[in-house]
């Protein structure tokens, strides 16, 4: 779309941030039932701690001319990250003494403590502070969580204390996705860096899709040199001077991987190689065709969704596969690899003779088995080079080895399956783990699927499934968030997709069970924030923005405004200009104010402003008659598929974002007050359709277009039967990439009324979507 500006402009969000009438998020999700509570004894520090123990006496507290004090080079080098991390949070800078003493702060190492691999001990008292574990990991993380402990608010100063601590779950991860959307080694490491100070421990990097191929394969030159690259679809592809295409490319040389890998075990995180087999292989098919299953000219893709692109089943095949892996394991020393497995639609393989002789041949009775015959034969040769593979849940389908790893997302029914079967497990269900999800019903999210998962929800998250026997839970290895980027264009997007969830897996992963609290959690969270904010980390705003339900009454004149907060914080509110503060009132019950009324309004803890800047609503009699596509609810009846879209440009900058439901282009007003309107106002444009559904496809739902190109129907709250106004569509919107249509509304029509708009007729490649709802007064 040729647009260049944003449709809602910051100072403009006012009434677009007041009223979220089409609510995403799952039904329990609520705000919490009560707000942050600190428990008794509680400490800012995520993750909380196994064992912490308050103990008389005086505590101590951390200055610049503290000593730092360590024996041995282990020992040495660990303090010497805890003085980098410390300072980096906002605290005091650390100088590492080569003096032996028992005051200030010291880090032992002692093999004969029982802390185990990744547990350590943490003692203060007036004399100063030690950190002591029988190993290097451990010691790691006991200073992390003392680096959190002189941060966040604390100004260094200590309570007397004693911490035992270790991991509930050995692996605590992260799965980054650099294949559709491509991050530095700069970004990549703050990252890592911020996975480190939360004690998680596992970075798995999905390096392959359809959209590219982003690891130097040095056998297949071709991987990088054709897979790497793809056309954006829309004006994003082109360059906006000359139209010539503007490829959007990038991959990481062997030397940058290694990089990668050594700043991640420095942090004690391995690095988990995923190489997607036999789906999600356009980019690799593109670079070198015989490996593909159709004759056709394959590119890496421009478009997202589930897409028929298959490796085929040739013994060749396989032996590429093996190559690729063999420069793979040389590369990452990590225990597994990750092979995919997921979405391999079978449609190329059931329409193909040459893979139905191939089964014939390995005695696969259907596809499931020629995929299962596949991972089979990956995981032997992984096997003969002292690695384990792991794989999606699709890859129980058809049999697995028993040596297999088994990654559930679609659910925790797969992980509960292959954990009985005595499989190891991560559990990463797409409810829960899936951090490309919004997080909030504000209509400041980024681009994402807008099932909203919060905050509150992925604390939540259990691992260990109720039903499972007591003596296969130990196959549940750990948990691990998903950071999917089809969506996710920008550094800043995944900061705010990644934060704060993360902070709530890496709890949920270290801590034991009985120790997780969430509203304590939130108590201790303001805390965290101070501490990103510091480490540069641009965490969301939004779950700490306010929210407003604004009910209105034209005829008087007046807008009652119900505050609320995803999160619980007390809300403080100002109506007459002034700035919020903690001193500003406090909100308890809803706001009736006459119109126009500007309010402002923040969350606070503890005197702290949790959010950047105060959310602003701006309420005026014309802005009651507008409605923008955020604030438009679902049309009832079959095919749901909403996503929260970005235009396809301008090439570069800021675009605007939109709400639209793929298998169904109808949205609805509800309550829409038409008494005195005569006509409804809709705003509109179009952007590319560039999603490929499988076999959801079908789902897609087109009213056959009456016209040429289709009509824009206005209809009653059922959104079916003959429309109420029906206005043609022209071929193409304007300039702008927008066009505004006026449809009469019957004169009949009285009082509160649901008003459906939906655009008729298959506009594919391109959809319509819709800007803004505007009720014109007689």
């Amino acid at each position: 779309m040729q647009t260049r500006t944003r449709r809602t402009s910051l100072s403009l969000l006012s009434f677009a941030l007041a009223l979220t009438l089409a609510p995403l998020a799952h039904a329990a999700d609520a705000a919490p039932a009560e707000g942050p509570r600190a428990l008794p004894g509680s400490l800012p520090l995520i993750p909380v701690p196994a064992h912490l123990e308050r103990v008389d006496g005086a505590g101590y507290t951390v200055t610049s001319t503290t000593a730092l004090r360590a024996q041995g080079d282990t020992a040495r080098r660990v303090a010497g990250q805890f003085a980098h991390v410390l300072r980096r949070s906002g605290g005091p800078t650390l100088q590492l003494s080569s003096a032996r003493g028992t005051d200030g702060v010291r880090f032992v190492l002692d093999g004969t403590l029982k802390t185990g691999a990744e547990g350590y001990q943490l003692r203060s008292d007036a004399r100063g502070v030690t950190v002591q574990a029988a190993t290097e990991t451990g010691l790691f993380y006991g200073a992390a969580t003392l680096s959190q402990l002189l941060t966040g608010g604390s100004n260094g100063a200590l309570p007397a204390l004693r911490i035992d601590d270790a991991p509930r779950f050995s692996w605590r991860g992260l799965m980054l996705d650099s294949a559709r959307h491509f991050q530095s080694l700069d970004e990549i490491k703050q990252v890592l860096d911020a996975m480190a100070e939360q004690k998680l421990n596992t970075f798995h990097w999905h390096l392959t899709d359809d959209q590219g191929w982003r690891m130097e394969i040095k056998r297949y030159p071709k991987l990088t040199g054709v897979g790497s690259c793809r056309i954006p679809a829309g004006d994003g592809g082109r360059d906006p001077a000359t139209g010539a295409p503007r490829p959007y490319c990038g991959f990481y040389t062997q030397d940058q991987i290694r990089e990668v890998i050594a700043y991640a075990a420095a942090r004690h995180i391995q690095v988990i190689p995923e190489i997607d087999v036999p789906g999600h292989a356009t980019a690799a098919i593109a670079a070198y065709p015989e490996l593909g299953t159709i004759d056709t000219p394959l590119q890496p893709l421009s478009e997202w969704g589930v897409f028929p692109n298959l490796f085929n089943t040739e013994e060749s095949t396989f032996a590429f596969l093996e190559n690729v892996l063999a420069e793979v394991v040389e590369l990452f020393p990590a225990k597994y690899v990750h092979v995919g497995g997921d979405e391999a639609v079978k449609d190329q393989w059931e329409a193909s003779a040459r893979v139905q002789a191939r089964m014939r041949e390995v005695g696969a009775t259907h596809e499931m088995d020629m995929q299962s015959h596949l991972i089979k034969r990956l995981e032997k040769y992984l096997e003969q080079h002292d690695r384990r593979l792991i794989g999606w849940d699709e890859i129980l389908e058809g049999g697995l080895p028993p040596e297999a790893t088994v990654m559930s997302w679609r659910g925790t029914e797969g992980g509960l399956k292959a954990a009985s079967e005595g499989h190891d497990v991560v559990m990463s269900p797409v409810t829960d783990m899936y951090m490309d999800y919004l997080q909030t019903n504000s209509p400041n999210e980024p681009p994402g699927r807008p099932l909203s998962t919060p905050l509150g929800r992925v604390y939540g998250f259990e691992p260990v499934p109720a039903t499972l026997a007591r003596d296969k839970q130990q196959h549940i290895l750990g948990l691990q968030a998903n950071m999917f980027t089809e969506h996710t264009r920008s550094y800043a997007r995944l900061q705010h997709n990644l934060f704060p969830r993360l902070a709530a897996v890496a709890e949920t992963g270290w801590s034991p069970r009985e120790r997780r609290d969430f509203a304590d959690f939130l108590a201790r969270l303001p805390s965290q924030l101070q501490r990103w904010q510091a480490m540069g980390i641009a965490y969301a705003q939004t779950p700490f923005e306010v929210e407003a339900d604004i009910r209105d009454d034209r005829k008087a004149g007046t807008a009652t405004l119900a505050l609320r907060t995803p999160l619980g914080y007390d809300i403080h509110y100002s109506v007459d200009g002034s700035a919020v503060t903690a001193q500003s009132p406090r909100y308890t019950v809803p706001l009736q104010q006459p119109l126009p009324v500007g309010l402002q309004a923040a969350t606070f803890f503890d005197g702290q402003a949790l959010a950047k800047a105060a959310s602003r609503f701006d309420v005026t009699a014309a802005s009651l008659l507008r409605r923008t596509d955020e604030q438009l609810a679902l049309c009832p009846g079959e095919g749901k598929l909403l996503l929260r879209l970005e235009d396809d440009g301008p090439a570069d900058g800021e675009r605007a974002i939109f709400n639209v439901n793929i298998f169904n282009p109808c949205w609805r007003w509800e309550g829409a007050d038409v008494d005195g309107i005569a006509k409804l106002r809709v705003r509109a444009g179009q952007i590319p359709y560039y999603f490929q559904l499988a076999h959801d496809e079908p789902q897609r739902r087109f009213v056959a277009a009456r016209s040429k190109h289709g009509e824009m129907d206005i209809l009653n709250a059922q959104c079916d039967g003959s429309p109420l106004a029906s206005v043609p569509l022209p071929a193409t919107p304007g300039a702008d990439g927008f066009i505004t249509l006026e449809a009469a509304l019957p004169r009949s029509l009285k009082g509160a009324q649901d008003l459906c708009v939906r655009f008729t007729g298959d506009t594919r490649p391109t959809m319509w979507v819709l800007d803004a709802l505007t009720l014109v007064p007689r």
